[in-house]
């Protein structure tokens, strides 16, 4: 998946280049200026998906037979018990007619031996007869007894199908999605392999939900209770909003691929969200508002008219103007014990990210209250402290000369980043690139 930022920043706002001229040896560097401006931060994580319903029901026949009659067709609205569709009965009710006479077979083949069963007691109680054909007496009376009994539950079975299996009826309130049958199609039992839904019924279209695939370098970015964002391609132009419900823990591999399903709830109060839609979404990560930023080209540039001792020289000087007077001791002794070893590292601004974390941080450069700001965790119990990232921003003095200071950054997006300053530093021109001419 790929990360999609969102910008909302006022025209008034709106960056703004500048030109500016300073000596170099083969020709003139011309600066490209921009301004620090305020504006609404957002940083996503987009993805696709497809809308459903949140319940669907597949219903299946529980006989096999010809269908007689459809009651329902597509989008009609059904409450449970409804009769969907009704097979023929007419060999089941010349079943029945048979099943009927064997049960009044069994029950006279039982009465007559109830009957002798009865005599053969008196017989054994005067002595005429032996116990053991007492005994098989009544073996004989049991056996009538049970085929009476099967006889008797096959009957009811048959009456089942007749009354209640052969008319297919809805289990929920709902809609009917889908219809698979038509009048003359010979239906199978559910208890069969080949048997296959014969309607879909959705409980409530008014709720929906998104099943979006999200890869595992982004899945840790989501979580229960996220705002989402997205989109249909059939209603440009407008935007619908969800609620993050689940994160199903097991992965999906496709070309060898890992990616995982996230479950959204949606409203669809007017009905215009149809089960099957695509939609892109974006899964909101992370948003600030009303914050300092500038464009990442900002903090990308490196003067060329510079030397790497020149840049290294000022880049630790724009540091110390950051930190209290005990964090500036350590630096500059952490300095030079780096450069009597030889070991000093070329990236200034890893070198005193450690110092700068110390409690008494410069505020003018933190933005005060900015500063403060600390990130909560998923579960929003906890919080953390944010890593503390310094970047370069070169801009030209009052003097009119090169000059450059290190500002703490935030959310960014691939376009611009926040800026942790104060507020008297917005307006203030940047430089975002240099323009070499002859």
């Amino acid at each position: 998946m790929k990360r999609k930022i969102l910008l909302f920043i006022p025209a008034v706002f709106a960056v703004f280049f500048v030109l500016s001229c300073s000596g170099k040896k083969n020709g003139t560097a011309s600066h490209e200026f921009t301004l620090i401006s305020r504006g609404n931060l957002e940083r996503t994580v987009s993805s696709s998906g497809t809308i459903n319903p949140v319940s669907a029901v597949k219903v299946l026949p529980r006989m096999s037979g010809k269908v007689e009659a459809v009651h329902v067709d597509y989008n009609d609205t059904v409450r449970a018990g409804d009769v969907l569709a009704r097979l023929n009965t007419d060999m089941l009710r010349l079943q029945r007619d048979q099943q009927l006479a064997n049960v009044q077979k069994a029950r006279a083949n039982y009465e007559l031996q109830l009957t002798n069963y009865r005599t053969q007691e008196l017989l054994a109680q005067r002595n005429l007869i032996s116990e053991f054909e007492l005994r098989t007496s009544k073996t004989t009376l049991d056996n009538h007894a049970a085929d009476l009994s099967v006889a008797e539950a096959s009957l009811k079975r048959i009456d089942t199908e007749i009354n209640q299996y052969a008319y297919i009826t809805s289990p929920i309130d709902g809609i009917v999605l889908d219809r698979n049958i038509n009048v003359g199609d010979t239906v199978v039992d559910s208890s069969s392999n080949n048997s296959s839904s014969i309607f879909t019924i959705a409980e409530n279209l008014r709720e929906m939900q998104i099943e979006a695939t999200v890869g595992e370098l982004d899945v840790t970015s989501i979580h229960k209770g996220q705002q989402v964002r997205f989109t249909l391609e059939s209603m440009p132009g407008r935007r619908f909003t969800g609620v993050v419900d689940n994160l199903r823990m097991v992965p999906v591999m496709q070309n060898n691929v890992v990616s995982y399903t996230v479950i959204i709830n949606v409203e669809n109060q007017d009905g215009s969200l149809l089960p099957g839609m695509t939609c892109a979404v974006d899964f909101i990560v992370e948003r600030v508002d009303n914050v300092l930023m500038v464009p990442n080209a900002a903090l990308r540039y490196q003067p060329t008219t510079l030397t790497a001792q020149q840049i290294e020289e000022m880049v630790f000087n724009a540091s110390l103007a950051n930190m209290n007077e005990e964090q500036r001791e350590r630096a500059i002794e952490a300095r030079a014990a780096a450069q009597s070893s030889g070991t000093q590292n070329q990236n200034s601004n890893s070198g005193f990210t450690n110092i700068m974390m110390g409690p008494a941080s410069n505020q003018r450069m933190m933005g005060g209250r900015q500063a403060g700001n600390r990130q909560q965790s998923q579960g929003g119990a906890r919080e953390r402290t944010p890593v503390i990232v310094l970047r370069n921003l070169w801009y030209i003095n009052e003097e009119g000369k090169l000059d450059v200071m290190q500002v703490r950054v935030g959310v960014s997006n691939g376009t611009n980043t926040q800026i942790f300053l104060s507020d008297d530093f917005e307006g203030m021109q940047v430089i975002i690139r240099e323009r070499i001419g002859k």
